[in-house]
């Protein structure tokens, strides 16, 4: 089983880790994609204010800009834990040991507006994009993903293996995983009616995410997600042939 997170725009700072090598990233197919990003990425840092323009910062985040202009030289950290952020909280790879680290080690992916997607383990530095963004001559990152990261992707569907995409919009936007499995966080009021949750969404993905990352069975169906999330006290239901909800109550 794959469970494809969404990222995070806020990141962890420093790493033990060397300097970015993309040749350490798992897809390797992915990199003549991922180094045009990230020497754009780089070079338009040295343009301040196109920086803050093309990424929708404020001048109050021009720390952002200096996270990218040192993009290829600053430490590295495994992606699991350069992720910040309410879902990466709820999830703490951190206190994860033994087997259970292990399971969650092979189980996870996340998505990456620079990156494309990768591994839990795979070494990355601090840096600013988000899936939305559109970059001065090569344009927005889904139609530069689109055509490589979907290919890459469906490797993993065709392999037999139950994709649950938990990605948000923005990123599942760079690429579709036919046949996955996804997941809505919706409250039910008195009368029996659901509305998308936007608050707690983060919180009820990180919980699945952690219950699936580190069950000892291997998830195979739709079924086995709604059991398993169950189990770990969320209130699950299925609700079409790769969907389910995560109801919450007011």
């Amino acid at each position: 089983m794959l469970v494809l997170l969404p990222p995070s725009e806020t990141k962890a700072p420093g790493g033990d880790g060397p300097g970015l090598d993309l040749d350490a990233l798992s897809l390797p197919e992915l990199n003549p994609a991922r180094r045009k990003l990230a020497d754009a990425l780089a070079e338009l840092a040295a343009d301040v204010p196109a920086s803050l323009s093309a990424l929708g910062l404020s001048e109050r985040q021009r720390d952002e800009v200096e996270r990218n202009a040192r993009l290829w030289s600053s430490p590295t950290t495994p992606a699991l834990l350069r992720y910040t952020g309410v879902l990466y909280d709820t999830l703490d790879a951190r206190s994860l040991r033994g087997a259970a680290r292990e399971r969650a080690r092979h189980r996870l992916a996340v998505a990456s507006a620079l990156f494309g997607v990768l591994r839990a383990d795979d070494p990355i530095p601090a840096y600013r994009l988000s899936g939305g963004s559109a970059l001065p001559g090569l344009g927005s990152l889904r139609s530069w993903w689109r055509p490589v990261l979907e290919p890459a992707l469906a490797r993993f569907g065709d392999d037999g293996e139950l994709v649950v995409d938990l990605r948000s919009g923005p990123y599942a936007a760079l690429a579709r995983v036919p046949g996955s499995v996804t997941a809505r966080v919706v409250t039910e009021d008195l009368s029996g009616r659901r509305r998308t949750v936007s608050h707690h969404n983060k919180a009820h993905k990180g919980r699945l995410a952690a219950a699936l990352a580190t069950t000892p069975r291997e998830p195979a169906t739709v079924d086995d997600v709604v059991s398993v999330a169950t189990a770990a006290g969320l209130e699950c239901e299925r609700t079409g042939d790769t969907a389910v909800e995560l109801v919450t109550r007011p």
